[in-house]
């Protein structure tokens, strides 16, 4: 292997990284750094998980900010992943180098980005700073993109590459493209005028294989060598028996699964084996984070169940938890205190949180108008990718299951001895190319039809696709938009946005939603607020909830109880939309449910979704209520205007209106607002009159919170104030045998 001194780059970044104990390259990283990308050439590194990709990137941004070409753009699909890679940069700090986060909901403190010099931020945030046009955008000098293969990626694929289009048609940057291995990578090297480096090699090396009936066949592509494995059948559970075998070995263990009820149901299936591998030291610690997740009595029931597992050394993981759940989960399986996760594959996207074996229980997955239909290749390999903990493992496995030989054969055939498919460009999709031209109108980075063709000339979509069908991708999108009154063509074919245009491009919703909003509005005179609630959930930018078959009834009940008050028309039962429909007015009422401080745990049990599913729809649909007011107000429809504003209010909170007042306030929430007004402060007023040591013995308050809402209110606190500590709305176990015997009852 070559040594890093032997890199033509700064000597401080050398000694920086011999200090975190990197000496030496692996056999991807020399192949990269051999193609003149220290020099700004373009690269695309495709190659494993683990083998050493982000180094690369890191020495590169590193070599640019030192040798004074400007700042580092770090591109990820994923807040999650943001967030993992804005702390592991904090580590250059030492260097002087300082680092910012922008992901939409949570900037990083500190360094404002434009005073930044390496920049996280997802690929939406950073094509919204395009869109507003900021300043520093012209100082970037590399820009490193994570996970480029999800160009193929439906939702997120076309923002990543019209980001690249526009920064490529702004800027003259240099562009290094981190990838999983895929079978067309120089095509994404072509497209982006860059070398290739694609490589199988791993330093873990892995085993793919299918386990039949006690014994796992396994395939190590790297060596063409064949291994069997026999498993001790010992547990009724064949998967219980897979994941004790590897923890015997003092290993970890991810399981994927293809919902998100099959990620509880399995985890409480191995819960009971795992006591015999954790320690006393551990269960104190997983039983102290237990109680951080589940133990509140207003917890969600789905949280009390995932604490009580975490008590047993097992989690499940998917995208309905919220972002501490999830946090607390991944930590502590990175410390190996979690012995084992069983998760939806969005973690193997998500986080770097490898493990000795991986565990592929479901190959098939259900998706509504598809029914059950495999997997990708792609979507395997990232999955069984994950097996091997990098520093602790010597090898990692990835095993799938079958049911019978010839599934068996057929597994080896198509997941392990396979090339992962080809990706393609998404941009096809009218609605992604209506929102990125109008984008582009706005910002006047393109103001007629040749720039326009220039900058779709820069994408993925224009190098794999014939002239004639990008022309009339185009060509529809522009008549939308000119139709839509979004943009206006002058005489002379020139484009401008107007001033819809302007402002639902800088609001980043989709041009639809923008038509929809200055319509509806301007046609209503009033509205009720569930009318704006469904509005809202009727907008292709707001995530909705699917209807259960269960639950059609009685939202059909609902729907003609509330006919009166939706601002949509109504399909008719046989429309292909009409599931879709019910599925708005779910999450509407989901959205009602929230601003009228319904519980978590009433809300996430009666309606069968997640808290982070219920975060995620109040975020979202809060960002469109703006947008709603935004539009009325630029379309002259002010009277919707206050409601609006209120409504957006209730929903950051998640309160009754007499209560906002309230909220406002640093440290109340929803439960203490409440709690407030029901002792009679119902305003700011009656909280500057009341005495301190009487606002303190209010239950949930506290002296703390009290002092600070004094504070707040400009009233000096003296430091005799007897301390009070608050009722605090949560269940006490103390001990590792109380939740183990609240899980097993």
């Amino acid at each position: 292997m070559t040594s890093l001194e032997e890199l033509t780059i700064n000597k401080k970044i050398i000694s920086h990284l011999q200090s975190l104990g990197i000496k030496e390259l692996f056999p991807p990283q020399e192949q990269a750094f051999g193609t003149g990308v220290l020099e700004g050439s373009n690269l695309v590194l495709a190659v494993p998980t683990s083998s050493g990709k982000t180094l690369v990137a890191e020495i590169c941004m590193l070599k640019t900010i030192l040798d004074g070409r400007g700042k580092a753009l770090y591109l990820v699909p994923l807040k999650s992943l943001a967030r993992e890679k804005y702390s592991d940069f904090k580590k250059y700090e030492e260097l002087g180098i300082s680092i910012a986060m922008s992901v939409g909901d949570f900037d990083s403190s500190g360094t404002k980005l434009g005073e930044a010099d390496i920049i996280v931020l997802t690929t939406e945030k950073a094509d919204s700073l395009i869109r507003n046009k900021v300043d520093w955008i012209n100082d970037i000098g590399i820009v490193v993109v994570d996970e480029v293969h999800l160009i193929n990626d439906r939702s997120r694929g076309p923002t990543l590459e019209m980001v690249l289009a526009k920064l490529r048609q702004m800027l003259e940057t240099q562009i290094v493209a981190l990838s999983a291995t895929i079978s067309n990578a120089s095509d994404i090297a072509e497209w982006l005028d860059a070398a290739l480096v694609k490589s199988n090699w791993r330093p873990v090396p892995l085993s793919e294989g299918v386990y039949l009936d006690g014994t796992i066949d396994f395939e190590n592509l790297e060596t063409n060598q064949r291994s069997i494995k026999n498993i001790r059948r010992v547990r009724k559970e064949e998967i219980a028996d897979i994941v004790c075998d590897t923890l015997d070995e003092k290993g970890q263990v991810l399981v994927f699964v293809s919902s998100r009820k099959s990620t509880i149901s399995m985890a409480k299936r191995l819960a009971p084996f795992l006591r015999k591998y954790l320690s006393d030291d551990a269960l104190r610690l997983l039983v102290q984070i237990a109680k951080k997740i589940g133990n509140k009595t207003s917890a969600p029931e789905i949280s009390k169940i995932l604490g009580k597992l975490v008590a047993s050394g097992v989690a499940f993981h998917h995208a309905g938890l919220d972002n501490q759940e999830r946090a607390l989960i991944e930590d502590a399986f990175k410390e190996n205190l979690l012995k084992v996760i069983v998760a939806t594959p969005t973690l193997a996207a998500g986080v770097n949180l490898p493990a000795r074996r991986v565990i592929i229980r479901d190959y098939r997955r259900f998706e509504q108008n598809r029914g059950n239909h495999p997997i990708p290749i792609l979507e395997y390999k990232q999955m069984a990718g994950r097996a091997g903990r990098p520093k602790y493992d010597k090898y990692g496995e990835a095993v799938l299951i079958a049911k019978t030989e010839d599934e068996k054969n057929a597994l080896i055939d198509h997941y392990i001895l396979s090339e992962p498919e080809e990706i393609f460009s998404k941009l096809k999709s009218q609605s992604a190319l209506r929102a990125h031209l109008l984008a582009a109108i706005a910002t006047e980075l393109t103001n007629n039809r040749k720039e326009v063709d220039e900058l779709i000339s820069n994408t993925f979509f224009a190098s794999n696709n014939e002239q004639r069908k990008i022309n009339h991708h185009v060509s529809s999108a522009i008549e939308f938009l000119n139709e839509g009154r979004l943009i206006e063509t002058t005489p002379s074919d020139l484009y401008t946005a107007t001033a819809l245009g302007k402002r639902a491009s800088r609001l980043y919703i989709d041009p639809q939603t923008a038509i929809m909003f200055r319509d509806i509005l301007s046609e209503s005179e009033t509205h009720t607020i569930f009318g704006i609630l469904h509005m809202i959930c009727h907008t292709p930018d707001q995530p909705v909830t699917y209807i259960a078959q269960s639950e059609i009834e009685d939202t059909e009940v609902f729907i003609e109880d509330h006919f009166k008050e939706l601002m949509i028309e109504y399909p008719d039962e046989l429309d292909t939309g009409y599931t879709e429909f019910l599925g708005e007015i779910k999450t509407a009422r989901i959205l009602q449910e929230w601003i009228l401080e319904t519980t978590e745990k009433d809300i996430t049990e009666r309606y069968n979704v997640g808290m982070g599913d219920v975060h995620r729809f109040v975020q979202s649909a809060e960002w469109l209520i703006y947008a709603a007011s935004e539009i009325a107000r630029i379309t002259d429809c002010p009277g919707h205007i206050p409601s609006l504003r209120g409504l957006r209010s209730r929903l950051k909170y998640g309160v009754r209106a007499d209560i906002l007042e309230l909220v406002n306030l640093k440290g109340i929430g929803r439960i203490r607002g409440r709690m407030l007004h029901n002792q009679g402060l119902s305003n700011l007023t009656e909280l500057y009159k009341i005495p301190v040591e009487e606002l303190a013995r209010i239950p949930t308050i506290g002296t703390t919170i009290a002092e600070s809402i004094k504070k707040q209110l400009g009233v000096e606190v003296k430091s005799s104030t007897p301390h009070i500590e608050p009722i605090e709305d949560t269940e006490d176990s103390d001990s590792i045998q109380t939740l183990l015997e609240d899980f097993t009852s």
